[in-house]
């Protein structure tokens, strides 16, 4: 049999329809959701449809309902990070699966520069996407204001700076997820306690930095805080320029494990030992934590359950509800490192 010969011999609505015994509209009717169709007939049309091994045609479904049936999860940083940053896979892989027992496909797009930005605005907005999963979006992203011109669904990992209110979210409870960190330092008797911030246009950067401050309060002290970017790189760094400032600190809380990674690599290259000398706390429990060395006590995101509520909200948006916000607790888990 050669390939046409195959194509021509995919079942159709015609055969579906001839095999349930109704008329191809209410086969039509089925597959865009089953509206004004009796019990009876939907049945006979689902079994019709196992029976032939009928398979829609999403192109020409889109046709008739105005939508694309996919979903797009936007990753607003450069394209490196997606790799290096064991964050990101984790929730493109929750929401890949939650969309998947939905039958929908989602399109990976990352747009970490204003060519890729302006590309990816085009396409998104022409409604090749019913929606966009948005993640790690800074704050005055261009890419938001374009996304709510257009009227395109959207729903942010993280709250979306500057768009409260207008855009709906899945967060993990930085603050308090931070001050649980910092009171357990603390409680193991650390008097010099330092923190690594992620970026501070983002509401994990910020929201950590506040839980740390008010968590210390009388014995906050600018001099101990220092500014990354969740990269290993700069978790390093700021760890050399804290123990320069106070060579007698004795604990610091990472923003994010990636970054205490890095912080780790200067500690034992500066002769310091993790946690007789230094106990070190860090942010996310993506796998990483684990498999440093020391192993990394650290707060953990439920990414699986992020992933799953923010595909949820998403659908809720493109079925015409308003945007909702949620915030997920995290938890302490006790490793070497503190």
């Amino acid at each position: 049999m050669d390939h046409q010969q195959a194509v021509r011999k995919r079942p159709t609505i015609r055969d579906v329809a001839a095999a349930a015994g109704v008329s191809r509209g209410t086969v039509s009717r089925v597959i865009n959701g089953g509206h004004w169709v009796s019990p009876e007939a939907l049945a006979a049309v689902n079994e019709a449809i196992r029976a032939t091994g009928y398979a829609a045609n999403q192109h020409a479904r889109s046709l008739v309902t105005g939508r694309s049936n996919s979903v797009a999860f936007l990753l607003t940083e450069p394209q490196h990070l997606l790799f290096e940053d064991p964050n990101f896979s984790i929730l493109l892989r929750g929401a890949a699966e939650a969309l998947a027992k939905r039958e929908m496909p989602l399109l990976l797009m990352v747009a970490g520069t204003p060519e890729e930005r302006a590309r990816i605005t085009a396409y998104v907005t022409a409604g090749h996407v019913d929606g966009v999963l948005l993640i790690s979006s800074h704050q005055g992203n261009p890419m938001v204001s374009a996304l709510l011109r257009a009227g395109v669904p959207t729903i942010a990992c993280g709250i979306p700076l500057g768009f409260e209110g207008k855009v709906g979210y899945v967060a993990a409870d930085d603050a308090g997820g931070a001050r649980i960190m910092t009171r357990h330092l603390l409680d193991l008797g650390r008097t010099r306690v330092a923190t690594i911030t992620g970026p501070l246009d983002t509401s994990g950067g910020t929201l950590r930095l506040d839980g740390y401050r008010a968590e210390l309060g009388d014995r906050f002290e600018e001099t101990l805080v220092a500014h990354g970017n969740y990269s290993r790189d700069s978790g390093n760094r700021a760890m050399c320029e804290l123990l320069d400032r106070h060579p007698d600190l004795d604990a610091v809380f990472v923003a994010s494990d990636l970054m205490a990674s890095g912080a780790l690599v200067a500690l034992r290259e500066s002769g310091r030992r993790v946690p007789g000398d230094v106990a070190v706390g860090g942010f996310d429990d993506n796998g990483l934590a684990a498999n440093v060395h020391p192993a990394l006590t650290t707060m953990r995101q439920p990414f699986e359950r992020i992933s799953a509520e923010m595909v949820r909200l998403l659908l809720e948006v493109i079925e015409g509800q308003d945007p909702a916000a949620i915030t997920v607790p995290t938890s302490l888990v006790l490793r070497d490192s503190a």
